[in-house]
Order: C-alpha cells, then sequence, then structure tokens
C-alpha cells in the first residue's frame, strides 16, 4: 500500500464476504495490518545468514550455494568457470598496529576494490579475516582462454589492490596472493573448488608477496607436507630443538672480525639440520615466530654475556634479525628489556636487524617504537637494504646505525656497473647520514676489493666464513687474532 507521503510499506491484508439472508455476498470487509517492521526483521535475518555483516559481501554460505549453481549452468551450457582465492599481504602488520577500526576500514575498502574488478553475476565473497573468494562464472569453452581470462581478472585484482589506500588521514600499503583454480561441471563439491584455491594461494604466498597461482595436483602434497612440518615445529619449540650458528662480520680497516650475525638452525630428529628458508615462512603464517623470535634473542644475549667474559671476544656486537610479525608486537620493547636485564649485557652489543617491510604499516608508530628500543642503549641496523620500498623521506627519520647491502647487489657486483651504482649510492647515502654500512653475501676477494673501491669496509659472507655453531666460531675468532688466518 501507499501512506499518504507516497510511501509504499507492506502489509498483511485478509478479506471476508459479508452475505445477507438469503446467502448472497454483497459486500467484503478488509482488514489488514502494517508488517513493515516483521518485514525489516527477515531481512536482517537473511542478510546475517548468507552475508558478511562488515562488508556486506556473500558469506561461505551464499559463495557455496552460488557455486552450485555455476556449477550446474557450467554443466548445461559447457563452460569453464574459475574459483580466486585472494589472501591479503601485510595486513595483520596493519591490523595490530592501527587497531581493529582501521582494519575494518582496510577490509572494507578492498571489498569495493575487489567487486568494481568483476562483473555484476560474479559473486565476491568474504571467508575471513583478510581472505576473499570470487567465483567467476562463463569463461568460454576452452581451458586454455578460461585460464587466461581468470589470470586477467586476478592481475586486474592484484594492480588495485596495490594502490596506497588513503584512510584517516593516512597512507597505507597492502597487496595480495591469488590462487586460481578453474573447475568445469559438476564433478566436485563447492567446498572442494575453494579448497583447491586455497592451497593455490598457499603456493603463492611460499613465493612471496603479490603473487598469482594456479592449482595443480602436486599442491596437494606440498600442503600435506606443510601441516606435518608445522606440527613438528609446535614439537620443536615445545623440546627445544634450536640453535644458533655464528657469521662473523668483517671491518677491512682493523683487519679484525668486529661482530655476528645470529642464525637459527632447527635440528630435528627425523629431517636433520633444518635450514631457516625452510621453516621461517611457516612460523610466519602461523604465528610460531613470535616465540622462535623471542628465544632467539634471549640466546643470542646470553650468548654476548659469555663473551664478555673473554677479552678476546668482549668487543664482539651481535647482530639479531628481527621478524616484522615479532616487531609490531605490543610486548616487543618490554621483551628485549627483559632479555637484557636477564642477561645484564652493555646493551649497545646488541644489533637488531630490521627489514624495510616494516614500513608497509604505520610508519609513525613503527619509528617511535624503533627510538623505544634506541633509548635502551641497542643498536639498530636495515637488512636487506635497496630491496624494498622505503622512500628517502621515511629513512632520515629512521634511527639507524647501519645499512646493510643486500647479497643481490654484490653477487654480480664484478660485472654489473648497475650494481655497482647502486652500492655506491647506498654507501654515500650512509656516509652522509653517519651510518655504518656493511655487505653481505661476499664471497670473493675480488667482490670485497671492488667494494673496497666504492668505500664499503664492513662485511659479512662466506669469503670470511660460512655460519657455525658457538665451538667452532670461538676458534675461528681465535684463529684471526693469532695470525692462523691470513685476511
Amino acid at each position: 500500500n501507499r501512506r499518504k507521503n507516497e510511501e509504499i510499506f507492506p502489509l498483511h491484508l485478509s478479506i471476508a464476504a459479508v452475505s445477507n439472508k438469503s446467502g448472497k455476498v454483497n459486500s467484503y470487509v478488509g482488514t489488514f495490518s502494517d508488517i513493515t517492521k516483521q518485514k525489516q526483521v527477515q531481512d536482517e535475518i537473511y542478510n546475517l545468514a548468507f552475508y558478511d555483516p562488515l562488508t556486506h559481501l556473500a558469506n561461505r554460505r551464499l559463495l557455496i550455494d552460488r557455486l552450485g549453481q555455476a556449477q550446474r549452468s557450467s554443466e548445461r551450457h559447457g563452460y569453464w568457470g574459475a574459483v580466486l582465492y585472494i589472501d591479503l599481504d601485510q595486513f595483520t602488520s596493519i591490523n595490530d598496529s592501527q587497531g581493529h577500526l582501521v582494519g575494518d576500514m582496510v577490509l572494507t575498502e578492498v571489498a569495493q576494490r575487489i567487486k568494481a574488478c568483476v562483473r555484476d553475476f560474479d559473486t565476491v565473497a568474504r571467508l575471513g579475516s583478510d581472505e576473499f573468494v570470487v567465483a567467476i562464472e562463463s569463461l568460454g569453452s576452452k581451458e586454455d582462454e578460461a585460464a587466461l581470462q581468470a589470470k586477467v581478472v586476478a592481475q586486474k585484482i592484484t594492480d588495485a589492490l596495490t594502490e596506497p589506500l588513503n584512510l584517516l588521514d593516512s597512507s597505507f600499503h597492502t597487496s595480495a596472493c591469488i590462487g586460481i583454480f578453474l573447475f568445469k561441471g559438476q564433478q566436485e563439491s563447492g567446498s572442494d573448488l575453494i579448497k583447491h584455491a586455497d592451497m593455490a594461494m598457499h603456493q603463492a604466498k611460499s613465493v612471496g608477496r603479490n603473487v598469482v597461482r594456479f592449482f595443480d595436483t602436486r599442491m596437494q602434497a606440498a600442503l600435506l607436507s606443510r601441516v606435518k612440518m608445522g606440527a613438528a615445529l609446535r614439537l620443536a619449540i615445545a623440546k627445544q630443538q634450536f640453535l644458533l650458528y655464528y657469521q662473523i662480520q668483517f671491518d677491512a680497516r682493523t683487519q679484525m672480525i668486529n661482530g655476528v650475525e645470529a642464525l637459527i638452525r632447527w635440528h630435528d630428529p627425523k629431517r636433520g639440520m633444518v635450514f631457516p628458508a625452510e621453516f621461517i615462512g611457516l612460523a610466519e603464517d602461523t604465528g610460531l615466530i613470535l616465540p622462535i623470535g623471542n628465544w632467539v634473542l634471549q640466546t643470542a644475549c646470553q650468548q654476548i654475556k659469555n663473551w664478555s667474559c673473554d677479552p678476546a671476544t668482549r668487543h664482539l656486537r651481535m647482530s639479531v634479525n628481527v621478524s616484522a610479525k615479532q616487531f609490531v608486537q605490543e610486548t616487543f620493547v618490554s621483551e628485549v628489556q627483559q632479555a637484557l636485564a636477564c642477561s645484564g649485557i652493555d646493551p649497545s652489543r646488541l644489533k637488531l636487524e630490521l627489514t624495510e617491510g616494516l614500513m608497509f604499516g604505520d610508519a609513525v608508530q613503527t619509528i617511535e617504537k624503533m627510538h623505544q628500543i634506541k633509548a635502551l642503549g641497542v643498536r639498530l641496523s636495515l637488512d636487506d637494504f635497496g630491496t624494498g620500498y622505503s622512500s628517502l623521506s621515511q629513512l632520515k627519520q629512521l634511527p639507524l646505525d647501519q645499512l646493510k647491502i643486500d647479497q643481490s647487489f654484490v653477487r654480480e657486483l664484478i660485472h654489473g656497473s648497475h650494481d655497482q651504482a647502486i652500492v655506491q649510492s647506498i654507501v654515500s647515502m650512509g656516509a652522509a647520514m653517519g651510518l655504518d654500512v656493511i655487505a653481505e653475501g661476499v664471497e670473493t676477494s675480488e667482490q670485497q676489493q671492488q667494494l673496497e673501491l666504492l668505500g664499503c669496509f664492513h662485511f659479512q659472507g662466506y669469503y670470511f666464513g660460512k655460519p657455525l655453531p658457538i665451538a667452532d666460531v670461538n676458534q675461528l675468532i681465535l684463529d684471526f687474532q693469532t695470525g692462523s688466518i691470513k685476511s
């Protein structure tokens, strides 16, 4: 019906016939009631059942229903469809550092950007905190053409998500990894389609950020292996199966070893010695990097304490890598304080190596936390410098002591003029800002000589020594000091 103000509203109408004495109907009586509120409640129940309350995208229940429809349509017309599983990079850092209000704003904006990249009849759903799924129909009858179209859509989404998010007078940067699974017909359930796309997404994340990958059967075995390693990693923490190796850092001007970098190893009873590249990524994804990182910090500080008792090693500085996920925790500064207090070491002997990836989140909060750590007397180094995206305006605000030239620039230094120019720029920048500069991945005397010509005199790499257990590195330091090894 329509109200006097022209507003249309729903009503419930009952009509009764009125008869005279002879039984002939001579009129009708209608009674009605306004059911606007009941309809609103019904709509709300429907939305709660089938839509995500934050982004208003489809939820898992509605997505499964839509996938069933897409599969039936695919069966009838012989067309391929695709499921895209999208997982944001760096969202946890933003959410942890900025709070849930900003995190929700980011997710809402991301949802709108994804919707803008697909057709109106395609389904976009939100499954978890920062996980989205897109179901695409009618990609054609040829698999290769369907794959190409799905890849184009995925690329369009990744491009849209790398654009800065301008929220609350701040700019945030994110990206996404996407897994793609193509389907045709009804051979598998909707849940299976999502699972396969999820596997492909995890494969993409294992490669890096902003990566797109298609599902293949090998991923199933890889995922099972990953699950088993995750369980073994939790057991390793409980049974203290980790140990630290140390790689020396050499000062060409003094011809002395002036520090070491602590590098974690996992001694698994079944796998043997497991290197960081095989498990750190998994530890990051599962959150296990937090107890592991805290153990590394405490163990490194204790070793500094042991070295402080010996005149031959008391001058050494210890570099410790800090995960971005570890750094953004509210308790991180207090954990550093506790490690210093428990070991009783000179804080200047500890150097924390951070990556430029920290600047993807809230730069202001990152810089503030770095100043808090500096106030403790701990030194700070920017690791893998030159491979990230921090701006010079951000760099000059960071309370750093050192820049670490990434080994990718050192590797081709002898024959690559571009790498030489980059290294020269980093060295000049460090000198202008009063920072030490160290090159990692130095493996030959030619690389060392070229670095010295460019003004870099601190080195780390296999040319000076590979990562060693504590007894061996102590012997190596002694050999350097007694002249048994000529630099």
